[in-house]
């Protein structure tokens, strides 16, 4: 199977657009709604998507996503940004189900929210899947139990985060022959920027960079590695710069930043605020979700290393809740049971060579096709899953024979 490229997903939205696949307003959601498992023709299904953002950098990936395989699946889709509030994400269920939505995505920011999400798809017979989201178990033990409560929660499709931030580390402190020159010794004051308080995959990437750290320092008694605690940039670009100066100001030794992730326009700015105060090649930055101009990102030295991938995560979701509503019993929640987990795998860059090897077999390599997508949601849940799984360079290089 042929992986997916979320540049090329872009190069096809235009010609997914004019399929009139998208509602953009509630209005168009006007089914009878209510997720009964009895079965839904295709041409009835509507389905809800609750996201941060559909048009800023990573949301726009995830809309073509969702767009492209509505018009293939024969579902109607609903959008309501809500920025990461947690008043706005609980209401954009709320609204959605009310227009009548069969089945909903969310891309929440905190544990919490999902109670109330949950709760709400329950009384409304609505099914609900999260997206580069996943309740957990241990720091959210009460709403992981609605969760296993509920006969409409179908599942989550994420990341392994505390592993990302793990690996992260590792690429930050280890020496790189292959960066660019002025930063190829390992960083060893590190500054942290996050992007919500209390989001819940930001906490995750939180705990990998500090058992990351923690694993350093162990090894390397004689020679620590400290970080900061975080500060806040939110989403927007404008307070990643605001949150790079004050770093730079504040730790004259600072030669690595973490910009936790937030859709790419916070690293945009931490980016741009480096260079305004000419700092590029000089500190370290490493992220989450890769730019569009990596690659001359990681030449001049305005990038360190990066995690990124192919963002099906919102199509993989949008698959589980579908089969939900179709009645597929391999997806339709059983109470009692948490629901179906998916994790897929990064992909890390830390050199030219790397992300021109991500660039040959993600981007400039074929999507998903018609029948592939169509075929995606033909799978049971096991073939599924091990379909997502096999999204790695490594991966996808053995099937090349290379």
């Amino acid at each position: 199977m042929k992986e997916v490229s979320r540049r090329n997903f872009v190069k096809l939205s235009a010609a997914t657009a004019g399929l009139g696949l998208t509602a953009g307003a509630l209005a168009g959601c006007s089914g009878e709604g209510g997720g009964s498992g009895s079965g839904a023709a295709d041409g009835d299904i509507m389905i809800g998507v609750s996201i941060w953002s559909s048009t800023d950098a990573l949301g726009s990936l995830s809309k073509n996503i969702l767009d492209k395989a509505a018009g293939i699946l024969g579902v109607k889709l609903n959008y309501v940004d809500q920025g990461h509030v947690s008043e706005q994400v609980t209401a954009s269920i709320e609204t959605l189900c009310a227009a009548g939505c069969q089945g909903i995505i969310v891309c929440n920011s905190a544990d919490s929210e999902m109670q109330a999400c949950i709760s709400t798809c329950d009384q409304n017979q609505v099914y609900l899947a999260q997206f580069y989201r996943i309740i957990n178990e241990q720091n959210s033990p009460d709403v992981y139990a609605t969760a296993q409560n509920s006969q409409y929660y179908v599942g989550a499709v994420h990341e392994d985060e505390v592993g990302n931030g793990e690996k992260l580390i590792e690429l930050l402190t280890m020496d790189n022959p292959d960066a660019y020159e002025g930063i190829q010794k390992g960083a060893r004051n590190i500054c942290l920027e996050g992007w919500t308080v209390g989001d819940a995959t930001f906490q995750q990437r939180w705990t990998g960079y500090q058992n990351g750290v923690d694993a350093w320092n162990e090894a390397h008694p004689d020679d620590p590695v400290t970080m900061t605690e975080p500060v806040y940039a939110n989403t927007s670009s404008s307070e990643g710069a605001q949150v790079t100066q004050q770093f730079v100001n504040n730790y004259p030794d600072m030669d690595a930043l973490i910009v936790a992730g937030g859709g790419g326009d916070p690293l945009v700015g931490s980016i741009g605020q480096l260079a305004n105060m000419g700092k590029t090649g000089s500190i370290r930055v490493a992220s989450t979700d890769f730019l569009e101009d990596l690659k001359e990102q990681l030449e001049t030295g305005g990038m360190y290393c990066e995690s990124g991938g192919h963002f099906c995560d919102p199509l993989y979701a949008l698959i589980m809740v579908y089969n939900a509503i179709k009645g597929k019993e391999d997806f339709v929640p059983v109470q009692g049971e948490f629901g179906k987990d998916i994790q897929f795998p990064y992909v890390f860059v830390s050199s030219v060579a790397e992300y021109e090897n991500y660039e040959k077999y993600f981007v400039d390599d074929d999507p998903y096709n018609d029948d592939e997508i169509a075929g995606l949601a033909e799978m049971s849940f096991d073939e599924l899953n091990t379909s997502a799984t096999s999204l790695s360079i490594e991966d996808v290089m053995s099937r090349h024979g290379e």
